[in-house]
């Protein structure tokens, strides 16, 4: 698959990003590189390999869920210095806006 300009702006539109012409340029030769090493990956013969799925043995370690800071007095003393505060919780603005078309 070869990758354009175009490509490169399409998928910049659709990530709502805005690159320079320099940066368009730059990234359709780094994501051309990209796609080709990925052509070159599914040349390799993989008969008989068995599946990776984690390097590392690891055991999940569950815990309660619980505030283990800022209770009680500790918990008022953090609230006194909230600009803006609801039902006892911290009020932060949004930061993530939902579009209308979504």
């Amino acid at each position: 698959m070869e990758i354009t300009e175009d490509t490169v702006k399409h998928v910049a539109t659709l990530s709502r990003l805005e690159f320079s012409d320099d940066e368009i340029g730059k990234f359709t030769e780094q994501m051309g590189s990209i796609i080709n090493m990925a052509s070159q990956l599914q040349e390799v013969d993989t008969e008989g390999v068995e599946e990776t799925v984690q390097v590392v043995d690891r055991d999940t370690v569950f815990r309660e869920d619980k505030p283990e800071h800022w209770q009680g007095e500790d918990r008022e003393t953090l609230m006194e210095n909230v600009p803006e505060k609801a039902n006892g919780f911290i009020k932060v603005p949004v930061i993530i806006e939902k579009d209308d078309n979504e």
